[in-house]
């Protein structure tokens, strides 16, 4: 009888909690209902319209680098009537010769025996050694002499009425700092 005792104490304890826990009065939660729906309600605003992307087209392609020196065409033309400098078409092109020279860059010299060898970069991340007399870029560029900073060039540059130019440049050492 004990045991039906306790149990009956434990039941009668939890409805007095439950009854205890209930209330009638919602006041405050009817209160709370009634301001939020007083309150005016938000706006959502608008997915901003994008402008169309429009595509650029680079038209200046064919035209003259900005980072050349421009050519002065009085001195091509005094060079012109006063030169019969050709470029050699039976000479087997050297590796070097495929690319443009403004990708080739001088990074650094080698000394062996008494000759100073420069070493390039193609642009691609190969380095070449080259003596004086090699070739390199396009413009049939011929190394007139190396230096421990600079690698001097005559290029053979065509002028446009079948006849041939040349045109010192000058590959100066790359600086990687």
């Amino acid at each position: 009888m004990r045991v039906i005792n306790n149990k009956l104490a434990a039941l009668l304890i939890s409805l007095v909690l439950i009854a205890g826990c209930s209330s009638s009065d919602t006041s405050d939660i009817d209160k709370f209902m009634a301001d939020n729906r007083d309150k005016p309600s938000g706006v959502i605003e608008l997915i901003p319209i994008f402008k169309p992307y429009k595509a650029f087209r680079y038209n200046a392609a064919t035209k003259r680098s900005p980072f050349e020196v421009p050519v002065n065409v009085r001195e091509i033309a005094y060079l012109s009537l006063s030169s019969d400098v050709n470029p050699d078409p039976k000479r087997v092109k050297e590796q070097l010769e495929s690319f443009n020279i403004e990708g080739i860059s001088m990074v650094g010299t080698i000394e062996r025996a008494g000759t100073l060898w420069a070493l390039v970069d193609d642009g691609s991340g190969a380095v070449h050694q080259v003596l004086a007399g090699n070739f390199l870029g396009k413009n049939h560029g011929r190394i007139v002499s190396i230096y421990p900073d600079s690698i001097s060039i005559i290029e053979i540059i065509g002028n446009g009425k079948d006849s041939w130019i040349e045109r010192p440049r000058t590959l100066n050492l790359k600086d990687d700092s």
